[in-house]
């Protein structure tokens, strides 16, 4: 039996748990759309992904098929299993009201990550300032030899993905990212899907 696929909608967000050993999907359906990820320890919130751990342990700035994301306590929270675009960003924060203020010298009210993961993690207890640095999947960040950021239209194609098993018992937020810089200046859903255990077994038998 296929599993679910939820939507989130363009400039929005989601939140869920995921137990360990459950494999998320993430897709992007359309092509060139970011969609930003947050990790928390179901058990204890204060555990959260940690940029700096992952690519330190992992020694790479950009991390893809069969790398872990770590959390700030130094623990595997996620493995990437599959990865067809194998470009994700984990260096910049996600989009706020700021952003559009400080770097696009925008006016008035911006649908931004920082706010949809606000909005979605709320109802867990969990504060603006508790939020980390996001796993950035499909982001196309590019770096010169000086160490100058720019951020490019993403190489992901319509029905790319990526798939992550979840190391322990985790809240997840996601998102369709907010920043037209991010995503070639347009916007579009993200799709998801969840498969649990049994369905791991199911999957391995057909």
């Amino acid at each position: 039996m296929k599993p679910l696929v939820n939507i989130i909608q363009k400039q929005s967000g989601a939140a869920f748990t995921l137990k360990k050993n459950d494999i998320l999907t993430v897709i992007d359906p359309m092509g060139e759309q970011v969609s930003d990820m947050v990790l928390f320890n179901a058990e204890d919130y204060k555990e959260k992904l940690s940029s700096g751990k992952s690519l330190d342990f992992e020694e790479s700035l950009l991390l893809t098929k069969g790398n872990y994301l770590w959390s700030n306590r130094s623990q595997k929270m996620m493995h990437i299993l599959e990865d067809t675009n194998g470009r994700n960003d984990f260096l910049l924060a996600p989009c706020s009201p700021e952003t559009f203020k400080i770097m696009y010298d925008y006016q008035g009210e911006h649908p931004s990550c920082l706010g949809n993961l606000q909005q979605h993690l709320n109802p867990y207890g969990i504060a603006v300032d508790d939020i980390p640095t996001a796993f950035n999947i499909f982001m196309n960040v590019q770096f010169d030899a000086n160490g100058k950021l720019s951020v490019n239209p993403p190489t992901s194609k319509a029905g790319d993905y990526i798939r992550l098993q979840a190391q322990m018992d985790l809240l997840v937020a996601l998102t369709a990212c907010s920043a037209e810089d991010s995503n070639g200046g347009t916007f579009k859903p993200i799709h998801y899907y969840i498969e649990t255990e049994p369905q791991h077994i199911e999957r391995k038998r057909s």
